[in-house]
């Protein structure tokens, strides 16, 4: 059984000089130099900790299991470790004939990552009880062969980098010191030194001498774990010092580029929302270099970290869903799965990226209040226990110290789960909205001028050209909970992803350009909503496209009412509105029938329905078009390969089948629209009924200038207004957004939002009795009750596209 580090671990650790310093009479200052020792020796044995993992049994599973396929992956890595001049794995060779900063570049120094690595995994095996190589020799021989080879050939004080930055700065240090520390007691202090002058040279001070460039977000973080760890190693105070101290640019709220903002988002890359991806990385390291510093002389102090400890909720808990943390934040990390270079073929996914944010937060908590540890462990083990696609402790690609903090949450009968809540947030600073109710989950990904497209690089991502237009996810609790997770990616048609409008001209790989330099010049991009229900709204240009279009959501109780209008193009393409693209998996026979009549369950087929009222796909859920629609739907077999959007990816073909529903706008449209209501988990008859109901849903416009809809049974009115003008019992002055509901006490709530942050003034008009405001914010200027409310709003350009929220009674 592994246990918390103890002091006396510590002292055993270090051969327990500090003990026989402490008790032979030495002078104050040898006594604060044997201190000081003593206080590396114990940062050393945390971090062995945090990287071996504790309070795990390594004879009872899962650990049995992963441990013994640990030692076979350390055996077979021992066995074919060859060092010659130019690789120390003949598959992974290092010297590159043409050193530069190409694709090809890129591959030779990652190579330098997967030699320390792989190192990195034969040292765990030497170290972790129950691998059969514990505390081998002849492992042990091979590893000091390994670390030394890599440093006389290529990672050393005298090398000039080249190929990918992140290789020689977090990829290669971040593995070697992770060995170091595992190996200290058996490395000479002449290679300690060697190995701290080859981080130095490629991590020198100055490299987090300013919040800028490639040193920002999780990158910062990365780094400062590569000096803290240098420091550690090096028995260093002033690389730790340094360390601590760098970690603070992270933690401020930030009104641009990368970081955190007020309102949850997270953005990495300058444009690219990443919550699911650097964001992982960035909360997890955080949660480590607190962890390792905690109680030490170089504690991190700084009172801004509780910026962090508030993120948990506020920025990563919105997007992780039964498990799965939402694509839409995880920039190019989509493509991918499997790489051609996994043996194991261990598909990475949606799921497979929330489990390690489950293990940080559970790490973090360690150093947050307990009320937030208390809080923190009952969140994870509910998302543990609804995680029925991808169990977390089943999870091949999640680290033994990862694996014990879940288990840990999952056997502690003091936490008890807490369900999923419900609720709406508008994440306006990255275009990202998240819409949560009882039994199901959406997202919605956009792009305006602050937010790019899509990102690809590094040869990723190729073709997520519209993952930004409009792309609106959904998942069940019970049912569809795998939809993005089983192969959707490589397999999906790109210019088919639900939700999106979009030209299906022909886009190179990776158009646009690398690292989300591709933006749309346009500005109202966002919404309102009272943080249950929300109008959201697109002005949608396509990439490398003539397209335009307004889009807009209404997310409701059981609905999430989708409009579209203005929509305009010439690029001699067709131009379709997605409805739906289901992943149905291998086979995909799931029956799908429309206005009650049952379609073929077979592939390939395809229709035009005319007129169609509402159509339903078993076990997913239902779609209802207002007023009847002309839609095509098809089923059919798609083939592709990772390798087709990642070129890392495996190359071996897939096959998966899908149903889709689209509105054909045509090759040349000039004024294109569709309406459409999406009822996730609806039974057929509950569509069928919901169509029924005409007066359920009243659409209030639906043009270039306005889109808006009222349900009168909630008492909710949305409407999104993209020029001045009036829709329904509203009137504006100029482009705002707009929810209000009203509520069965006789009171209302009205949200209001300028999505492009530039109304110097406006002015909202209601035509409905009120007789009070009983609350408002500080932009409205003036309000003016009676047969109708007239609101006066003032400069809303400082809001940042915040909802601003009136409390009124009725008259």
């Amino acid at each position: 059984m592994h246990s918390p580090w103890s002091r006396r671990a510590f002292l055993l650790t270090t051969g327990g000089s500090a003990l026989a310093l402490t008790s032979s009479g030495l002078l104050p200052s040898d006594e604060a130099a044997a201190a000081a020792a003593d206080e590396y020796g114990t940062l050393r044995a945390k971090w062995r900790t945090l990287i071996l993992g504790e309070g795990f049994t390594p004879t009872a599973e899962p650990f049995k299991s992963r441990l013994a396929e640990l030692g076979a992956t350390a055996r077979e890595l021992r066995g074919t470790m060859a060092p010659a001049t130019g690789s120390l794995w003949p598959d992974a060779s290092y010297a590159d004939p043409d050193p530069d900063t190409d694709q090809e570049s890129y591959g030779y120094s990652a190579n330098v990552v997967t030699g320390y690595s792989r190192l990195g995994t034969m040292a765990q095996a030497y170290r972790q009880e129950g691998t059969g190589l514990t505390g081998d020799a002849g492992l042990k021989a091979d590893i000091l062969t390994g670390l030394d080879h890599l440093y006389a050939e290529i990672y050393n004080e005298n090398q000039a980098r080249f190929g990918n930055w992140y290789s020689w700065q977090i990829g290669a240090p971040q593995h070697l010191l992770d060995v170091c520390v595992l190996m200290y007691d058996q490395l000479s202090a002449a290679q300690v030194a060697d190995y701290c002058k080859a981080v130095d040279h490629f991590v020198p001070d100055s490299a987090v001498g300013s919040y800028t460039g490639t040193s920002t977000g999780a990158n910062r973080v990365d780094l400062c774990r590569v000096l803290a760890l240098r420091g550690v190693v090096g028995a260093d105070s002033a690389k730790i010092a340094l360390a601590r101290d760098a970690l603070s640019p992270v933690f401020p709220y930030v009104t641009s580029g990368d970081g955190l903002y007020t309102d949850g988002s997270f953005i990495q890359h300058t444009t690219v929302p990443y919550t699911g991806s650097y964001g992982s990385v960035m909360l997890g390291g955080i949660g480590m270099l607190f962890s390792l510093l905690r109680g030490s002389s170089w504690e991190v102090t700084d009172a801004k970290k509780q910026i962090i400890f508030d993120a948990v909720e506020k920025a990563w808990a919105p997007f992780i869903y039964n498990g799965l943390v939402m694509d839409g934040v995880a920039g190019r990390a989509i493509s991918r799965g499997i790489s051609a270079s996994d043996t194991k073929k261990i598909q990475a996914d949606d799921h497979r990226r929330g489990h390690p944010i489950m293990s940080a937060v559970v790490l973090l908590g360690q150093g947050a209040s307990a009320a937030e540890n208390a809080r923190w462990r009952g969140l994870v083990k509910g998302w543990m226990r609804r995680d029925y696609y991808s169990p977390p402790l089943s999870d091949a690609s999640l680290g033994l110290t990862s694996l014990a903090r879940l288990k840990g949450v999952e056997d502690d009968t003091a936490v008890a789960a807490i369900a999923e809540p419900t609720g709406h947030r508008l994440f306006a600073d990255m275009a990202r909205a998240t819409h949560r109710r009882p039994g199901w989950a959406a997202s919605i990904s956009m792009a305006d001028p602050r937010i790019t497209y899509y990102e690809t690089g590094n040869g990723e991502n190729l073709r997520g050209w519209h993952t930004g237009s409009g792309m609106l996810y959904w998942w069940g609790d019970t049912y569809a909970n795998g939809q993005y997770s089983d192969a959707f990616w490589p397999t999906v048609d790109p210019y088919r992803l639900p939700g999106t409008t979009a030209s299906r001209k022909a886009l190179a790989d990776a158009a646009g350009g690398d690292w989300g330099a591709s933006m749309p010049d346009v500005k109202w991009v966002g919404g309102a909503s009272d943080g249950q229900r929300a109008s959201i709204g697109q002005y949608l240009k396509g990439l490398q496209s003539t397209l335009r279009a307004k889009k807009s959501w209404f997310c409701l109780d059981d609905t999430i009412v989708c409009l579209g209008a203005g929509i305009v193009c010439t690029d001699g393409a067709a131009v379709e509105t997605t409805v739906e693209n289901r992943n149905l998996g291998p086979t995909g026979t799931t029956a799908f029938q429309v206005d009650g009549a049952a379609k073929p369950t077979t592939a390939p087929w395809s229709a035009t329905l005319t007129g169609a009222r509402w159509a339903h796909i078993g076990g997913h859920g239902g779609y209802v078009f207002p007023g009847g629609a002309t839609v095509k739907a098809l089923r059919e077999q798609r083939t592709g390969k990772w390798s087709d959007i990642n070129k890392g990816g495996a190359t071996t073909a897939i096959a998966r089948k899908y149903l889709t529903m689209y509105v054909d706008h045509g090759t040349a449209p000039t004024n294109g629209t569709y309406a459409y209501a999406l009822m996730p988990g609806a039974s057929a008859a509950q569509t069928a009924a919901r169509s029924a109901d005409t007066g359920w849903l009243q659409i209030l416009a639906n043009s270039d200038n306005q889109q808006g809809v009222s349900v009168p049974s909630l008492g909710f009115t949305g409407v999104n207004f993209w020029f001045g003008g009036t829709a329904g019992k509203l009137t504006a002055s100029a482009p705002c957004s707009v929810q209000i509901s009203e509520k069965s006490d006789g009171t209302a709530v009205i949200c209001v939002s300028d999505p492009m942050r530039a109304q110097s003034s406006l002015t909202l008009t209601w035509n409905r009795a009120v007789s009070a405001v009983t609350a408002k914010p500080a932009t409205v200027t003036s309000a003016v009750t009676g047969a109708s409310l007239k609101l006066t709003f003032g400069d809303l350009s400082g809001t940042r596209g915040a909802s601003q929220r009136i409390s009124v009674k009725l008259g």
